[in-house]
């Protein structure tokens, strides 16, 4: 794999008492973030489509989770090697491409063959595979030990959280394409809900890092005020939060349009991308020397 930083930086990196995470975040990295995205929403979608019986909501769903697949090829750079990920069976990576492997094929076959037994159990094989995947993200980064920031319980459930927002997210932006169909002030009202336990969860999972090790305490720093904050303000807090919460708030007083509810799923989805990168972004690897009394301050 291609080395996402120059061979100064990565000198200077391993220089520093507190290095940062660039692998999964920078160069073909940013593949990843793009492929643990696109497979949560379209899990999520597939969750959502399949509860109101919304047809285009399930082949929206299946598009989604096909491109996070091509977005992970992308990232090994070598796409032959793909079926490697299978040989380490007890990793999360290997258990997200078997969800994917199962969801894949099952959803297309469940839409493609008549109404039936048949289908019906394909719809629940599928559905056993979008869950994998919705699970599996976030595991992937908490099984990370040499990333004390990542390294967290919390980070699965916010991860599974972001997931079933994006699902929502990615119907409500459908609406005035076609969502006749849909309850959408009910859909709304549940991606109000998401939104703010999304917001709880996130200040939760920060407050758990803040009060752990050093190396996490630093990767809080680099999320608030480092080289992290301008994608964590803008695109999670401002965008991803801020403008779904307020806009749902106002659908109390009255019932929201097609449009303005797809701006809600589409500053929901552009939160959803930019809190995976933030997070990835404000990692930092377990010093290699004790850190003594160095403050605890954010990296240029």
């Amino acid at each position: 794999m291609a080395l996402s930083a120059t061979p100064d930086r990565v000198l200077a990196d391993l220089g520093a008492t507190f290095r940062p995470q660039r692998q999964w975040v920078e160069g073909r990295g940013i593949w990843l973030i793009v492929g643990h995205f696109l497979s949560g929403v379209g899990a999520g979608t597939w969750l959502f489509a399949l509860w109101l019986d919304w047809r285009p909501g399930l082949v929206l769903a299946i598009a989604a989770v096909a491109l996070s697949g091509l977005a992970h090829l992308r990232f090994l750079g070598r796409g032959a090697r793909f079926w490697k990920m299978y040989r380490a069976r007890t990793s999360w990576i290997a258990r997200g491409f078997v969800g994917m492997s199962i969801f894949l094929p099952a959803a297309v076959l469940a839409l493609l063959v008549p109404p039936g037994a048949l289908s019906g159990a394909l719809v629940v094989l599928a559905t056993v595979g979008a869950a994998i995947l919705i699970v599996y993200k976030g595991n992937v980064y908490a099984a990370s030990r040499g990333v004390p920031f990542w390294n967290s319980p919390v980070l699965p459930i916010l991860y599974a959280t972001y997931a079933i927002r994006g699902g929502l997210a990615l119907l409500l932006v459908t609406l005035p394409l076609g969502g006749r169909g849909i309850d959408a002030h009910g859909v709304g009202l549940i991606e109000l809900w998401v939104a703010v336990s999304a917001a709880v969860m996130l200040g939760f999972y920060l407050g758990v890092m803040r009060s752990t090790n050093l190396a996490a305490r630093r990767s809080v720093a680099e999320l608030v005020r480092g080289r992290a904050a301008p994608a964590f303000y803008l695109g999670t807090v401002a965008v991803g939060l801020l403008v779904p919460i307020l806009i749902g708030v106002l659908g109390f007083a009255g019932p929201l349009s097609h449009a303005v509810l797809a701006v809600v799923g589409a500053t929901s989805l552009v939160g959803d991308f930019f809190a995976k990168y933030a997070i990835a972004k404000a990692g930092i690897y377990v010093p290699l020397m004790p850190a003594g009394r160095e403050p605890v301050a954010p990296a240029a």
